[in-house]
């Protein structure tokens, strides 16, 4: 159950599942959200805005995860969860961004995927410091895959848009 760290487009990749940094009405954005809106065609934004809301505006709360169709990607489905704005460290970013992965890992074990692309979750314009962000990310993961009660085999890819990010996850991954 390998971990492995690229730089690439995640809408380009052919896997089960990408995961979208998404914001809280999961209705588009900027950076990965809006690049992964853009690529998956109009289709995605209706499938999301079918999706109930918990609160008003708020189809995903900060830490949870939603699943859609990939539409025009190549992967099947799209995977939407919310990480925290970085604060400063002392709201419970770590706490949040932890469950964005764990979340997402578990709509990929109950849809019987096994193929997944996480990238950078909170690290754009959210504000998490990359270092940081790839430290929870790698350990949450392999706390994750490590865990004998799941049947499951998983690849995860921490898919990066830049060089900086990828030595970030390397590091944290110890392969640097």
């Amino acid at each position: 159950m390998p971990i492995n760290v690229i730089t690439a487009d995640i809408t380009q990749l052919r896997v089960d599942a990408i995961v979208n940094a998404a914001n809280p009405t999961l209705l588009g954005g900027g950076g990965v959200d809006g690049a992964i809106h853009r690529a998956a065609g109009p289709l995605l934004l209706e499938a999301c805005r079918a999706l109930p809301e918990s609160a008003p505006g708020v189809r995903c709360p900060t830490g949870e995860a939603r699943i859609t169709p990939g539409f025009a990607l190549p992967a099947r489905y799209v995977i939407h969860t919310v990480g925290p704005i970085w604060h400063g460290g002392n709201h419970a970013e770590a706490n949040l961004l932890e469950q964005c992965y764990r979340n997402a890992l578990r709509l990929l074990r109950e849809y019987r995927l096994h193929t997944i692309a996480f990238p950078a979750i909170s690290c754009g314009v959210y504000g998490y410091p990359a270092a940081l962000a790839a430290a929870v990310a790698v350990a949450t993961l392999r706390d994750e895959l490590a865990d004998p009660a799941q049947d499951l085999s998983i690849d995860v890819c921490l898919c990066c848009f830049s060089e900086a990010m990828r030595a970030s996850y390397q590091h944290a991954l110890g392969t640097t």
